[in-house]
């Protein structure tokens, strides 16, 4: 195959959708359940469960009540999708909601000829209450619920507003993809993998999860500065990444 042939295949080929992800063992947290929920943390490409390496974060936190923890020392290293990642058990010492929050440091992607920065969270409510599911951290970039990120059907909306440096993004495009974990699906096609929906004029977008799981929303938009990579001037992708939680219907 020709250098030219390589390239237009390549040209051809959706390229794979990278994620921060923050996946808590539950993001319902009852008395039964125990004092504590496990974290996975990683960046991947969760469709197709390829992992990627997953440098030590520059920040990982907790917010509850408008109060963040810095969690950084307590992260343990750990095999994530056969790459680095961490992993964290948190003791949920109150009730309300529980905000996990990742800087990661910026990754050179050649692929895309850019530094990629996710920075990525995701909403936990302990004991039955869910105070402070909307809770904005105030990241450079994030997705700010305008639906509770828990306690979701499959099949519901959800809604969110893209905030970049503190301001909404009109018609941002956001990315949504499902962690495909156990491979328990298959896409019938390579652009079904990862969905892309469009913010209005005041950055508000809406998907609905048509089945039940883990679904992250990565909104992308380009850092005003660049990067230095090898004595070049390099693009930074700055990613809000936020994953939400529908469960089963149940019926009787």
């Amino acid at each position: 195959m020709t250098r030219l042939a390589i390239l237009a295949l390549l040209a051809a080929t959706p390229a794979a959708a990278h994620y921060g992800m923050i996946i808590p063992s539950d993001p319902m947290i009852s008395q039964e359940d125990g004092r504590s929920v496990d974290l996975t943390i990683s960046f991947s490409h969760p469709f197709e469960e390829d992992g990627m390496i997953l440098e030590r974060p520059q920040a990982f936190s907790v917010t509850h009540e408008g109060e963040a923890t810095d969690l950084l020392g307590d992260l343990s290293e750990a095999t994530v999708m056969d790459e680095p990642g961490y992993t964290l058990t948190y003791g949920l010492d109150r009730p309300g909601t529980h905000v996990f929050a990742m800087t990661p440091v910026p990754y050179w992607e050649p692929a895309e000829d850019a530094f990629i920065q996710h920075f990525t969270k995701t909403y936990v409510s302990a004991y039955g209450d869910d105070e402070g599911w909307d809770a904005e951290l105030g990241l450079r970039t994030e997705i700010v619920p305008l639906t509770k990120p828990f306690g979701l059907w499959a099949g519901n909306v959800f809604q969110g507003i893209v905030h970049l440096d503190g301001a909404p993004v009109p018609f941002a495009e956001v990315e949504v993809e499902f962690y495909n974990k156990g491979q328990q699906t298959s896409a019938p096609s390579d652009l079904m993998i990862t969905q892309t929906v469009k913010a209005d004029g005041n950055g508000v977008f809406t998907y609905a999860a048509p089945s039940a799981g883990w679904w992250g929303f990565a909104a992308l938009n380009t850092a005003p500065e660049t990067m230095d990579y090898e004595g070049e001037d390099k693009a930074v992708e700055l990613g809000a990444v936020i994953w939400v939680r529908f469960e089963e219907w149940i019926t009787r």
